[in-house]
């Protein structure tokens, strides 16, 4: 039903299998940054194991708190099945393949004063221990370099999806509910088939409307050269023209915000404003020239 949409000489069906593919392989990465929480808990328990062994050894008897290690958020999702069944599927994406990272991680978060504060707190609870990791994930991972370079061995395509696929990580830490257990429902890249089509929809409608859609772009940013704007600000207005001129049954309203929304988290803040406005003065005049209706 796509053959008849070409983009740049390609034929929508490839176009959808690039995008299929794309999402397949940030949905790995998805649970490959996941995995790295599990793995540093690993090498945690290794080492609280080992500091252990030696006091006993010494006649040592109080031994240090193992909260760290025994973090209850970190303690389900090494659990959590759908995480299990990838790793087992993908036994090649562990990051035991890359130790010198999981222990530089390790060694930054102990020295950290997160860290401190964490092990010296009263509170116990599994909301706490998520908080821990949100508050770790962020400063420590999120953005690290040398996982970068890491992750290059695996995909030289993976650096590019590693800003989404950390936000991902980090809604996931948040939605994690201890009274799901090992069954807490991960991020997948669409809820439903019907989401699905809808996505493959948009795509098509959004190539097919690209010419008169960047034409309408170019008229409402005066001594602006389209050229210049960044390729991300362009896509993000693109798809939402695609949106609001080809889906009736979605308001102008719901559409704006979406993509305002989208547009916070993947540009910077003067450009998501531009965008704003920019998108607002093109309904605005295609409501006063009797082009759109809804």
């Amino acid at each position: 039903m796509y053959a008849n949409v070409s983009n740049g000489g390609k034929d929508m069906k490839d176009v959808i299998e690039e995008v299929d593919e794309s999402l397949s392989m940030a949905g790995k990465l998805y649970h490959h940054m996941l995995n790295l929480i599990c793995d540093i808990t690993d090498y945690a328990a290794q080492r609280y194991e080992m500091i252990c062994s030696r006091l006993l050894e010494r006649g040592v008897k109080a031994l240090p708190s193992d909260k760290f290690v025994a973090n209850k958020f970190a303690t389900q999702l090494q659990n959590n099945r759908k995480l299990d069944e990838f790793t087992q599927n993908n036994k090649q994406l562990r990051w035991t393949t890359h130790e010198d990272v999981v222990h530089s991680i390790y060694d930054l978060i102990v020295a950290s004063d997160e860290y401190r504060e964490y092990m010296e707190s009263n509170d116990n609870s599994y909301e706490a221990d998520r908080e821990i990791w949100k508050i770790l994930y962020k400063k420590y991972i999120y953005q690290n370099e040398q996982i970068d370079e890491a992750l290059e061995d695996w995909s030289i395509y993976w650096n590019d999806d590693r800003f989404v696929v950390d936000t991902f990580v980090m809604k996931t830490i948040k939605r994690f509910d201890e009274a799901n257990g090992d069954d807490q429902p991960l991020l997948s890249g669409y809820d439903s088939d019907e989401e699905r089509k809808f996505g493959r929809d948009l795509l098509v409608k959004t190539i097919a409307s690209k010419s008169d859609n960047m034409e309408l772009i170019k008229s409402h940013i005066r001594n602006w050269d389209v050229s210049r704007l960044v390729t991300i600000d362009l896509a993000i207005m693109l798809t939402a023209l695609g949106e609001i001129m080809n889906f009736p049954a979605i308001s102008i309203n719901i559409s704006l915000n979406e993509y305002m929304n989208i547009a916070r988290i993947y540009c910077a803040h003067k450009n998501a404003n531009f965008i704003n406005a920019t998108l607002d003065s093109i309904v605005k005049d295609l409501r006063n020239e009797g082009k759109l209706f809804k």
